[in-house]
């Protein structure tokens, strides 16, 4: 079986890397020491890239198992895509074995990339801290930006559950779970289902059951864990060819007056942007399940 090794391995290289680099908080806070509550910093990357953790059990956001395309450094204009055969199209040669052969092919321009932002409020007197302001903006603002980009990704405007080019998978037979049935359909295809984003509720469920869940990582499968999917469903794809997350390669942070309703007291706030947009290429190749 192919193991998801490897896949660790490089993003433990990225993780030791970035330890060795200034954080987006430590970058803020030495503004912060020159420009008080005026303070604004623009990157050059994408925050939530720079995101690192010191737990033991990692858990990884949704962008981790997109092919990500930073347009600031790799600007490209169009993407390709697939769309599966229309009725009424011509009988193509060999589609009965290779079903990718009856596929129609597109080009589109690169939609517009949307604004993914999160609030924090920051405890009265912690930026007389530099230290704890710094890991505050690492390990909440940052973080809570992450989980405003698996939203982004999975359910906002042109997320990957509000495209109704996905297949829809409900009947696992002849496999003992739709998972499985949606790996097999992406092979079927011509692609590989290197990909699985699925609400903790069931990955736990099915962890306590059996062993399908230690299965499917061990054959190779990435598996993020996100309460943004609904229970009782999941997304199987082939993530690393099938998809990709478009992305400006650049981020704020900065102080600002948050809109009514975002917090449950007054406080001094700080407001965290990025700028990204996902399509998929190959829709034949992706499954909503039901469990």
């Amino acid at each position: 079986m192919q193991r998801t090794d490897t896949v660790k391995r490089t993003i433990a290289e990225v993780v030791a890397e970035r330890k060795t680099q200034m954080s987006p908080g430590g970058l803020f806070v030495e503004a912060f020491a020159k420009e008080g509550f005026g303070t604004a910093v623009d990157y050059d990357v994408t925050i939530t890239d720079s995101l690192t953790s010191s737990r033991r059990k990692p858990r990884y956001p949704s962008r981790n198992v997109l092919k990500v395309v930073d347009l600031s450094r790799e600007p490209q204009e169009f993407y390709w895509h697939e769309s599966p055969p229309r009725p009424g199209d011509p009988a193509v040669d060999g589609a009965d074995l290779r079903r990718e052969a009856a596929n129609h092919f597109h080009r589109s321009p690169i939609p517009e990339l949307l604004t993914t932002r999160a609030w924090v409020q920051v405890p009265d007197e912690l930026w007389a801290d530099p230290v704890g302001f710094a890991q505050f903006i690492d390990y909440r603002l940052v973080v809570r930006l992450a989980t405003a980009e698996n939203h982004t990704i999975l359910r906002g405007e042109g997320g990957l559950l509000n495209m109704p080019q996905l297949g829809r998978l409900t009947d696992p037979a002849p496999f003992a779970s739709s998972i499985l049935a949606a790996c097999n359909e992406v092979e079927q295809m011509g692609s590989t289902a290197d990909g699985l984003i699925i609400n903790p509720a069931d990955y736990y469920r099915l962890l306590g059951e059996g062993h399908l869940m230690r299965d499917v990582e061990e054959n190779g499968v990435f598996i993020v864990r996100t309460r943004l999917v609904d229970p009782g469903t999941a997304i199987v794809g082939d993530f690393g060819h099938g998809a990709v997350l478009f992305d400006a390669g650049r981020s704020t942070i900065r102080f600002a007056e948050p809109p009514p309703g975002t917090f449950a007291e007054p406080g001094r706030a700080l407001c965290a942007e990025i700028w990204e947009r996902v399509v998929v290429n190959l829709p034949t190749c992706f499954f909503v399940v039901t469990l």
